[in-house]
């Protein structure tokens, strides 16, 4: 049925200059409120994860209405390496910083004696830390992922 529609239409069904406008329009407005989920994470619902799934999700819509290439263009495969890797460091750094300055894994508090700001600052800022980190690796491997199984792992043509 599709290749009869693509034939006579000499259009592919996806096609549709409302859905390419619609997904145009929304895809900032998405990763907007990504950010705001991940930034407000650390003293409101939401956080790293939501944020980083908000942000993948918009990269997601783009090669769905549009192409996979056109997500890559917008997002290239290595800024989402580098991404998913600075992600996974701020995470890990952030809790071995806290063990090095002579805390626990992921005790904030420690991290006054870097910087004196105060045990429960820095437990807000070392919280903020974290979820920054959790919602960049989180948004690159759920790109990354899509990429590769809607792509059979070419990244020439997706679904």
């Amino acid at each position: 049925m599709k290749q009869r529609l693509e034939r006579a239409t000499g259009q592919h069904p996806g096609d549709s200059p409302i859905i390419k406008t619609s997904v145009r329009l929304l895809v900032p407005f998405v990763q907007l409120f990504g950010l705001y989920v991940i930034v407000h994470g650390h003293y409101s619902p939401g956080g790293g994860f939501q944020g980083g799934v908000a942000l993948g999700a918009s990269f997601i819509l783009l090669a769905l209405a549009y192409d996979l290439k056109t997500s890559i263009r917008h997002f290239s495969e290595g800024a989402n390496a580098v991404l998913a890797n600075t992600g996974a460091l701020i995470y890990t750094g952030v809790a071995a910083l806290c063990a090095v300055m002579g805390g626990l894994f992921l005790d904030y508090s420690a991290l006054d004696k870097l910087i004196p700001l105060g045990p429960i600052e820095w437990r807000s800022f070392g919280i903020f830390l974290v979820e920054v980190g959790v919602g960049l690796a989180v948004m690159s491997i759920m790109v990354s992922l899509f990429w590769d199984i809607s792509s059979g792992g070419e990244m020439d043509e997706g679904l």
